[in-house]
């Protein structure tokens, strides 16, 4: 059973609400469904894509093809050992949904990653992260459907050749697959990750488990980030750039003040906000669009934007990051 509309209004389903429709919008429940969908001459005939609770992507105009989303929700306890448990979630649960799940059961690993938007089959596409945590710490394997034949393929978490916010799924194989589930890791005695940000600082003299972790997360993302309901947005509009440590020894020289976090021997990710910041952006608006005042690595929909308000927007902060530091920034939204 799918459900099809045509000409469907997309401002609320994604984040950053501009006034766009699609040719068709399609909502599938089960993976039989999806694989009779890819035989029918709708989506043979017609460019398509699929999309999760729409907050990582700009749509520039009306898209003249099939907008596919999933309806598959369902989360399941697959393995469950002394240490740890293997969850099977349906790729259209809410992620910060699956995320208070996992919390409440006990099981770790997630919590760093509480109140993301979207949706589980994003997460395991964008490798989604924060607070010194990816999603592909606790990914075991993601289940698809293969585009072209309609087989069911299952990729492991190495195959998936996850990067940051990348894998396989943005790069070779982008629009081949479609993900349907995600097995996840969790452990029942967790490791806590809280030295990214001030996240130990936010949990205060809370006792450290799962459910402060989790609200301490929330409180920082509620107070930082700005409700799509209120400013649309498509949250951290940039990722953190990754530099050699040479260029940044010498950067330290003239920005004694610049912090960064180290990956190895050779690299350390710069934080994108606080480049943007320093290069003067915080507040300003081309157009409808904004630098979100309390988060700079946020562009807000202030004033009826449109999607060239938006791009300017972030082509100017490109710009002007790379003139005075050098580095390079990049858009971690899809511009579709």
């Amino acid at each position: 059973m799918v459900a099809i509309e045509e000409n469907k209004p997309l401002q609320q389903l994604h984040t950053f609400h501009l006034p766009v429709s699609a040719r068709w919008y399609v909502e599938y429940y089960s993976v039989q469904d999806i694989k009779d969908l890819l035989k029918t001459d709708l989506l043979r005939q017609n460019p398509f894509l699929q999309i999760g609770g729409g907050s990582n992507l700009l749509f520039m105009s009306d898209y003249e093809g099939v907008i596919l989303h999933s309806g598959i929700k369902y989360i399941d306890v697959v393995t469950d050992s002394s240490d740890y448990v293997l969850v099977k979630a349906g790729s259209g649960v809410v992620w910060d949904d699956f995320v208070g799940y996992l919390v409440k059961m006990g099981f770790g690993g997630a919590e760093n990653l509480s109140f993301i938007p979207g949706e589980v089959g994003a997460s395991a596409v964008q490798n989604i992260g924060a607070y010194g945590v990816e999603v592909k710490d606790i990914i075991s394997h993601v289940e698809t459907i293969e585009v072209a034949t309609g087989r069911e393929k299952i990729f492991t978490c190495r195959e998936c050749r996850y990067g940051y916010r990348d894998s396989i799924f943005k790069k070779e194989l982008k629009g081949k697959y479609i993900v349907t589930a995600v097995v996840y890791k969790l452990q029942k005695n967790p490791d806590y990750h809280l030295d990214y940000g001030n996240l130990r600082e936010a949990i205060g003299d809370r006792d450290i488990n799962l459910q402060t972790i989790r609200k301490a997360v929330i409180e920082i993302r509620k107070a930082k980030l700005p409700d799509p309901d209120e400013y649309g947005n498509a949250g951290s509009f940039f990722m953190n750039p990754v530099i050699p440590y040479s260029q940044y020894n010498l950067l330290k020289e003239k920005y004694p003040e610049m912090p960064c976090y180290v990956i190895d021997d050779h690299y350390v990710k710069i934080p994108a906000a606080w480049l943007i910041d320093k290069a003067g952006w915080k507040g300003k608006t081309i157009g409808g669009a904004a630098v979100h005042e309390k988060q700079c690595l946020v562009l807000i929909n202030k004033d009826s934007a449109t999607a060239g308000d938006v791009v300017a927007l972030a082509r100017n902060i490109v710009d002007s990051v790379k003139d005075l530091y050098g580095i390079s920034i990049a858009p971690e939204v899809n511009y579709i």
